[in-house]
């Protein structure tokens, strides 16, 4: 990313903990998420979530034009990110093999899984119009954030 456009995670994870605090309802707590990063990070079209459901990834709350209902487990970004249990950056979704083009503006994407004890409850995605606007910082920040989430929510159903 650019001078004078890095994220400020510390700021992002001050803010979300104090809008999940007190609050018990997941998808309240998922989409409050969704739009502080959403509004909160540069250079996004997307930003939200996906949950497992019967094998396989179910939309969920979100900020951005509409998307992708129904992933398969081990598709595109966001199933191979839940079918590994770790994070994928990708600087060129083109160069993806097997990349689902919910948006075609989308040029970049990071999704970070969701993961609960050794379960993959779902997946946290971003998408950028800007090739490469991901790097292990925004990778690293994410996590941290998806980590207040899932301490916040011990049960994940």
């Amino acid at each position: 990313m650019g001078l004078g456009t890095r994220a400020d995670y510390g700021e992002l994870a001050e803010q979300l903990a104090a809008l999940i605090e007190g609050e018990p309802d997941l998808v309240a707590n998922t989409a409050n998420m969704a739009a502080l990063l959403y509004n909160g990070l540069p250079e996004l079209n997307w930003a939200g979530f996906y949950f497992a459901r019967n094998g396989e990834l179910v939309l969920g709350p979100f900020q951005g034009k509409p998307a992708c209902v129904r992933i398969a487990w081990d598709a595109g970004v966001c199933g191979t990110a839940a079918a590994l249990g770790q994070a994928i950056i990708v600087p060129d979704v083109d160069a993806f093999p097997g990349h689902i083009a919910c948006d075609a503006a989308s040029r970049s994407e990071l999704v970070v899984p969701l993961v609960t004890g050794r379960r993959v409850v779902g997946v946290f995605d971003l998408d950028s119009p800007r090739p490469g606007r991901f790097d292990e910082e925004d990778r690293a920040g994410i996590e941290r954030l998806v980590a207040i989430l899932l301490a916040h929510h011990p049960d994940w159903p």
